[in-house]
């Protein structure tokens, strides 16, 4: 049940308020996010929003429960290519059993509804109601309606399901059902007055309130449950949270009825009555945003300018920073009518005279402003790479331009979300003459870059000032011509025109660094862009004490659309007083940064390519290739009959009489000994050459595995764990069953889901069955040290999800869509198949094969 809000509409989200509060465009956003409400007032008059969308799960929302709208496909005109017949045929079986499992959960909910409104009405009319007809009608209005067309539609689809074969046709009732969705129509015009009525009832009558806070549903025919406890305001938002689920479920059926079967014009026919139902409802409720333009000035040179956020009264705000030769002014662009001029709106100025950067000891601690979850900012990820994905099918199918622009301003407005909540990197700037600001940066080479133009200014006469307001104004005023970054940088905003970037994985070897004047601690750290903002990837180890570091490690760096990498070098530093009280961490000194472009046709050829980034003197010498996703998962069976690395995982078990893989348990138990609290364990890249020594020992069953386990760096002991599974000649949920989890996990209907994703698991060979379940109990115990950790779900899914999945590369050819992109559909959709096992309540192998689910069959 979703949170409801003082009158019992669903409460909207703060990224709903964020929504509503900027607009898309390049110029036209309001960077305050959230500044003006955190939430909808008490009483909010919004009405719902019916999610429309054929793959969200049922439910109606002020937006969206997530956040932002799902990614609506649009009705499908028969089988997905490559799907057969009769495999579609089963998946029907599947998805309608779920959906009726459902429907009579729904049914007996809606008679618990009704089961007091009879004799409310008998004491109606006695000298001491409970409440009068009035009121009764008003809070039980048009369920009695819902509850007769949802037991018809149930006890006639019923027998069809029970008696299943490949002829059975059920079109005529979804028909039917739809052609009756105009009661839901009146039900939710009603459904405010209905909570807001109930609500008075129960506080001005103590015998109404003991009734409405404890309503007994039945449970499920099979069902050990006999009855649940649930409050009348619950069960009035179930027509609500129902109303789109005969959509949902018309979609997941149309996907698997071949086009020639009698079903498929009558589903066809009720999903656009469905569709037309939800959008005429919606219509109204839709909230249009305002457009808005800007004036133009000119003043003072602009050194640089760009968009950073700022921490202001404990929340993220992003900010327009422009650095004049003489002065640092923080603005947002104003919120104005349409039609109107655009103008920036100053918050703060520092003249540089003033302008001081306070040192550690020096620097108070800040209010604490807590990080954004990771799983949200994954979430954020998935929904930007589906939405890209949609866009990028559109234009290969001429879509339509409204179509196409309503999908890049969601794609807009979730890439502001992640711009805006991901950066955790802390950049204080003081005025020697009061305030402190803060902002955080996702980039140390970004906060390098600002602190060297300010203080760079600073060497020059500086002259200390106040501006009157009309000179702030002129000042703001020329801020909109004099910029040089125009959009946020997010990809929705670049050209079709420009590169995409290198989507896959780029190898890097940072061999050595020469140019330093005295010995130190150093060493390096990789920067890639990636979602339109940089982000630190890999580090090497500290070489103590030299002028000539060595480090020749390699890592492995996943690239989302990156198109430069950084490297920076530091000088370690060990003195515990120089500590950053924004972030609690150890200032380490900056001796050199240097940037280079990745040219594709430099990096994608199968040589190591070295090159030297020049840096305040400094030489850092180091090589690099790129690999793209799909040449990375590549798997290529085992010639040697020893070893257990791309040998199949049957063979491995039998050889070893063991349940899962010696390899396996022996990586679990070392990460779990003294791994799990590791900062990024699993996302971390371990050191490419440890990784292939520990490779060759476990190929060859040394003796001495155990000992060079103990010793080994952990991140190394993980790499291993992703490359054995990576390597695998199949992957470990099969290429036979690929294509079902692919089907499975796209279902709409939780019920027909659950029954589809538990069939799956019980289909796998047992040797893949056990050793998928040991492995996925061990990453929800490195899921439990997420605080620690900085592990959640959501990022394990992203990092295993298409390892394990990832088909052949005889069996990948068929599937794949978008091969220059990793966040493709396909690998979207392995990492939710991962995250629904993780997420889901504990698995058991005996269980599992006892078991057989409700109307389950052979997929």
């Amino acid at each position: 049940m979703e949170p409801l809000s003082h009158r019992g509409l669903p409460r909207l989200s703060w990224i709903d308020t964020l929504y509503s509060n900027f607009s898309y465009g390049a110029d036209d956003y309001d960077a305050e996010g959230n500044e003006e409400q955190k939430g909808p007032p008490e009483g909010s008059e919004t009405m719902p929003y019916i999610d429309e969308s054929p793959t969200m799960s049922p439910q109606l929302s002020a937006r969206s429960q997530g956040g932002g709208d799902s990614i609506s496909p649009t009705p499908p005109e028969g089988l997905a290519p490559g799907v057969e017949a009769g495999k579609g045929l089963e998946m029907r079986k599947l998805v309608l059993s779920g959906f009726l499992a459902s429907e009579e959960i729904y049914i007996n909910q809606l008679e618990a509804l009704l089961l007091p409104m009879k004799p409310l009405k008998a004491t109606a009319t006695t000298s001491q109601p409970v409440l009068t007809i009035q009121q009764i009608e008003t809070i039980f209005y048009k369920i009695q309606d819902i509850y007769e067309i949802h037991k018809e539609f149930y006890d006639n689809l019923c027998p069809k399901v029970q008696q299943w074969d490949s002829q059975v046709t059920m079109g005529h009732l979804f028909q039917k059902l739809a052609s009756q969705l105009g009661v839901y129509k009146a039900f939710v015009d009603n459904y405010k007055v209905a909570l807001e009525t109930a609500e008075k009832c129960s506080q001005s009558n103590n015998q109404f309130q003991k009734i409405s806070e404890e309503l007994k549903v039945k449970g499920p025919k099979d069902s050990r449950d006999s009855h649940t406890s649930v409050t009348m305001e619950a069960l009035l938002y179930k027509p609500i949270d129902r109303v789109t689920r005969s959509t949902l479920v018309l979609h997941d059926l149309l996907k698997h009825t071949p086009v020639d079967h009698p079903d498929y014009p009558l589903l066809q026919d009720a999903l656009r009555i469905s569709q037309n139902f939800l959008s005429s409802i919606n219509e109204d409720i839709d909230p249009r945003r305002t457009a808005v333009t800007t004036p133009k000035g000119e003043t003072r040179q602009l050194v640089k300018d760009g968009f950073l956020v700022e921490v202001s009264e404990s929340s993220r705000k992003l900010r327009h920073v422009f650095l004049f030769t003489d002065v640092l002014l923080c603005a947002k662009l104003k919120k104005t009518s349409a039609g109107k001029h655009q103008q920036y709106d100053c918050k703060w100025y520092i003249p540089l005279a003033d302008l001081v950067f306070p040192s550690p000891e020096e620097s108070e601690a800040s209010p604490q402003v807590h990080p954004f979850p990771d799983h949200e900012l994954e979430d954020m990820k998935m929904k930007i790479s589906a939405l890209k994905s949609e866009i990028q099918k559109e234009k290969a199918n001429k879509g339509q331009s409204r179509a196409i622009e309503r999908l890049k301003k969601k794609m807009f407005e979730n890439e502001f979300l992640l711009l805006l909540n991901s950066p955790t990197i802390p950049f204080r700037i003081h005025n020697r003459n009061g305030k402190s600001y803060l902002f955080l940066l996702s980039s140390d080479y970004e906060r390098s870059e600002w602190r060297e133009a300010i203080q760079k200014l600073q060497k020059k006469d500086l002259q200390a000032f106040v501006l009157s307001s009309v000179e702030l104004q002129v000042l703001t005023g020329s801020c909109f011509k004099l910029r040089t970054v125009h959009n946020i940088p997010v990809t929705s905003n670049k050209d079709d025109d420009e590169s995409p970037g290198l989507y896959g994985f780029l190898h890097v070897i940072v061999h050595s660094a020469k140019g330093f004047k005295q010995s130190a601690n150093l060493y390096c750290t990789l920067e890639v862009d990636s979602f339109g903002y940089f982000v630190s990837k890999a580090k090497t180890r500290v070489f103590r004490d030299t002028t000539e570091p060595k480090w020749d490690e390699e890592f492995e760096i996943e690239l989302e659309g990156s198109q430069s990498l950084r490297i920076l070098c530091y000088e370690k530093c060990y003195d515990k007083t120089k500590v950053n009280k924004d972030n609690n961490e150890i200032v380490d000194k900056i001796m050199g940064k240097g940037q280079i472009q990745l040219d594709p046709q430099t990096v994608e050829t199968k040589n190591w390519h070295t090159d030297v980034i020049e840096m305040n003197g400094i030489k850092v010498e180091f090589s690099m290739k790129f690999t793209s996703r799909d040449m990375s998962l590549k798997r290529t069976p085992s010639k040697k009959q020893s070893g257990v690395f791309g040998v199949k995982i049957s063979v491995v078990t039998k050889r070893e009489r063991s349940k899962v893989p010696y390899i396996v348990r022996q990586c679990v138990e070392e990460v779990e000994k003294r791994g799990i609290e590791e900062v990024g364990i699993y996302r971390i890249s371990g050191v490419a050459t440890d990784i292939q020594a520990l490779k060759a020992v476990f190929d060859a069953n040394n003796k001495d595995i155990l000992l060079m386990l103990s010793d080994m760096d952990i991140n190394a002991i993980a790499g291993t764990l992703k490359l054995y599974f990576r390597e695998l000649p199949e992957p470990l949920l099969t290429d036979r069953l690929y294509p079902a989890f692919m089907e499975g996990i796209a279902l709409s209907d939780p019920a027909a889901k659950e029954n589809c994703m538990m069939h799956l698991l019980r289909s796998l060979p047992d040797p893949n069955l056990i050793t998928f379940l040991f492995l996925l109990e061990h990453l929800k115990r490195v899921a439990e040290k997420e605080p620690i950790n900085k592990m959640s779900l959501h990022n394990l899914a992203t990092v295993f999800g298409p390892t394990l999945l990832r088909p052949s590369e005889v069996e990948s050819k068929a599937h794949l869509t978008s091969a220059a992109d990793i966040w493709s559909h396909d690998v979207m959709a392995q990492v939710q198949v991962l995250l629904y096992y993780l997420q889901h309540p504990p698995i058991s192998f005996a269980e599992l094969k006892r078991n057989t689910l409700y109307f389950s069959t052979d997929v």
